[in-house]
């Protein structure tokens, strides 16, 4: 599998119905509704870092992450089965890290299912550590969560 040339930016509104259609086809994704990621644009809405991933104008992935006080919380992250294991994925990660030290976010937070080895992984190459463990935190099926962390 070769490497995508990979831009990331900013979500715009626009984009709303691609990332929701991104999420619905990932199972291990947060699932919301699309009145989410529309409010995700609305004025007053809560300080989020929202990030796409995308090659010759096709988005190939996205993240979402809550940003409060000097904490960020990151919320999903997906990227599309046809570009997995291809940088996708640590290119949105390592945006975040620079958009959130732009804020003056002294740590990003992150749970994950402990079985879910390749986001462990990403999160692992990416600077994250595990800090703690949340039991039966998941439903269908109960499943512990893995905390993580990276401080910036």
């Amino acid at each position: 599998m070769t490497k995508l040339d990979i831009q990331t930016r900013r979500a715009r509104l626009a984009d709303t119905s691609t990332m929701v259609a991104l999420e619905r086809q990932s199972p291990t994704a947060a699932h919301g509704a699309e009145s989410f990621y529309l409010g995700l644009f609305a004025d007053g809405a809560v300080a989020r870092i929202s990030l796409v991933a995308e090659e010759d104008g096709v988005l190939r992935g996205f993240l979402i992450a809550r940003i409060t006080g000097d904490e960020c919380e990151l919320e999903n992250v997906v990227v599309a089965e046809a570009s997995q294991r291809r940088g996708v994925g640590s290119k949105l990660i390592r945006a975040l890290i620079v958009a959130a030290r732009d804020r003056n976010v002294a740590r990003i937070f992150l749970e994950v299912r402990e079985s879910n080895a390749a986001a462990r992984a990403l999160y692992e190459k990416c600077g994250f550590a595990i800090h703690g463990r949340r039991k039966s935190y998941y439903t269908a099926p109960a499943e512990d969560a893995a905390l993580y962390s990276v401080a910036l």
